[in-house]
């Protein structure tokens, strides 16, 4: 499918791109997008949570009350975890939840995040660009010039570029990674999706093999 390029001002340069049907132009696989998302998220999550079990909560481990006669049901100490300030039974422990996929598996996943983005037509080709110095006013007036100033986009650099990257950091609806870091996550969680020129062929290069 072909692209028209736009230069940052928004305007057409007047060239078009070729982007490759081999990854923008797939029928998508829906669940290794599913499993791939899955996975960015679990990867996400730092596993820290802990609560104390019987073993592990203060206080006397004396028997509290005499077996029988009392009429109630048999109490052992004060830990156990039927009374309150007990332990907690089977309660969460610090573990990872990270699991693995295969690379041809998150390759479709990444391919099929394409497809869907290119069959909306949310996808933008940009001439590459570069500040002199981090400035959010200027990446402001970029969003402007290409109405997206109101929607989540997620703008994709061929290599990375510190002063984009800088000027892009305050802005909560915009994100800016190379397409190194590029995830199936961040594909879809843009409203529109930004690819600098230089970033084609990378992207292409790695998800065609």
């Amino acid at each position: 499918m072909e692209v028209k390029v736009l230069d940052f001002n928004g305007k057409d340069t007047g060239r078009k791109v070729q982007l490759s049907d081999s990854v923008f132009a797939i029928e998508p696989n829906n669940h290794a997008v599913y499993l791939d998302v899955k996975q960015y998220l679990a990867n996400q999550r730092q596993g820290t949570h802990k609560a104390k079990e019987r073993a592990e909560v203060a206080g006397s481990t004396r028997k509290i009350k005499k077996q029988k006669g009392t009429g109630t049901a048999r109490a052992g100490s004060a830990k156990n975890p039927l009374f309150k300030g007990g332990g907690t039974v089977f309660g969460p422990r610090p573990r990872s939840y990270s699991f693995k996929l295969n690379k041809n598996l998150k390759r479709l996943a990444r391919k099929s995040a394409f497809s869907i983005k290119a069959k909306e037509s949310s996808i933008i080709v940009l001439e590459d660009f570069n500040f002199e110095v981090p400035n959010t006013k200027n990446f402001i007036n970029v969003l402007k010039a290409l109405e997206l100033e109101n929607k989540k986009s997620l703008f994709v650099l061929g290599d990375t570029n510190k002063n984009v990257y800088l000027s892009s950091r305050n802005l909560k609806a915009s994100n800016v990674v190379s397409s190194s870091e590029l995830s199936t996550y961040d594909i879809l969680n843009a409203n529109n999706l930004v690819l600098l020129e230089s970033s084609l062929e990378v992207i292409e290069e790695n998800l065609s093999k």
